[in-house]
């Protein structure tokens, strides 16, 4: 059973479909695994088993059924805790938030369920969302699976660390500057920054509907890139509640017409150096992306510097603003990390909106405004 918690999503639906195991029995290995390795890197928020069992008997009752079953059918995935699940504390890390209990789940969560995943609770964030290592004064720091002395990454460390532990098959982070990408890294798994507008942030702490939308996402995070797609494709769509969403449809594109996609090599210089072992992993990756006929082209972007500006005054200047307010006089009880964020980006008054909208213009206009 132990090699079972670290299968695909696919395998694993396979089983159930073969009635190899029930999802009943599935759920209850699980749940097993996560008593025993919780104490060690305090990956999850809030669990509820009750809930999960009764949704483990009612996959497992439309199995007997013997008709079409829902893609997800039976499969524990976790969701990461600044979505709204109805009855389940969002705290998204902050004492501020302990008592918040949402009477209606985030649009993703409805979606999840409606394609037969078991939603077995959430995961840890650091406060507010807004650090690179997982940790808060709520529910403290989560440790990475591969050696606990290390960080799980942030903001989506509580997700990544349980998806890497084979506590969940898979999952939902959300990311604005590297949420998903960089605790997926850190982790060893696998984690997607869709467009914006692809998948609904409806739902999700802070608010998709301002400044945040344009930058952070809700995507999907598991260990491989194939469950990562299916996740992708039962998740995205738009929806009613989030203007931002868009009616896209997700194409089907063959091997040979992606074999015609050309694939760039960033050379990342302008950010700063990467370690040697990094070097060499990317270029391993190009040159196995290469001999599998793939078009690799080395490439640098200019005025990588004045995109990393504007991405600030976004994530942090404009957006600790929405924070401010709800903060002040409160600062006893946020966590070291995020007062650190808040002094990072405190500004000496308001933002006004003509600089705001200045500021929004792209990137080939900003010389103007010298950011």
């Amino acid at each position: 059973m132990s090699s079972l918690h670290y299968a695909s999503i696919a395998e694993v639906s396979e089983l159930i479909r073969a009635k190899q195991i029930s999802p009943v029995e599935l759920l209850d290995s699980q749940l097993a695994r996560i008593a025993a390795l919780q104490p060690k890197l305090n990956a999850f928020v809030h669990l509820d088993p009750d809930a999960a069992r009764a949704a483990a008997l009612s996959a497992t009752d439309q199995l007997s059924r013997n008709t079409p079953l829902a893609p997800l059918n039976g499969i524990p995935l976790t969701i990461k805790s600044c979505h709204d699940v109805a009855g389940w504390p969002n705290p998204a890390g902050s004492l501020l938030r302990a008592k918040e209990i949402p009477s209606r789940s985030a649009t993703i969560v409805d979606r999840l369920r409606a394609a037969g995943a078991i939603i077995v609770g959430t995961t840890n964030t650091p406060e507010f969302l807004m650090a690179y290592e997982t940790d808060n004064r709520l529910t403290g720091r989560t440790s990475n699976p591969w050696n606990l002395a290390h960080s799980s990454g942030g903001s989506s460390g509580g997700e990544a660390a349980a998806i890497a532990a084979g506590l969940s098959f898979g999952g939902i982070g959300s990311d604005g500057g590297g949420s998903i990408r960089v605790p997926a890294h850190f982790c060893g798994i696998c984690g997607l920054k869709p467009t914006p507008g692809r998948i609904p942030s409806t739902g999700h702490f802070p608010p998709g509907n301002n400044s945040y939308g344009w930058i952070g996402v809700v995507g999907p995070m598991a260990r491989t890139v194939a469950d990562v797609r299916l996740l992708f494709s039962i998740l995205a769509g738009p929806d009613a509640d989030d203007a931002l969403t868009v009616p896209a449809s997700i194409q089907e594109i063959s091997a040979d017409a992606a074999r015609k996609t050309r694939i760039g090599i960033l050379d990342i210089s302008s950010v700063g150096p990467a370690t040697p072992e990094s070097l060499a992993a990317v270029s391993h990756a190009g040159k196995l992306l290469e001999q599998s006929g793939f078009h690799i082209e080395p490439f640098q972007m200019h005025s990588l510097d004045r995109a990393l500006d504007l991405w600030w005054f976004f994530f942090g200047t404009f957006i600790s603003q929405l924070f401010a307010q709800a903060v002040a006089g409160k600062e006893s009880q946020l966590s070291p990390i995020f007062v650190d964020y808040m002094n990072a980006a405190r500004v000496a008054s308001p933002i006004p909106m003509l600089e705001f909208v200045a500021k929004s213009l792209p990137i080939d206009q900003l010389e103007p405004y010298h950011i």
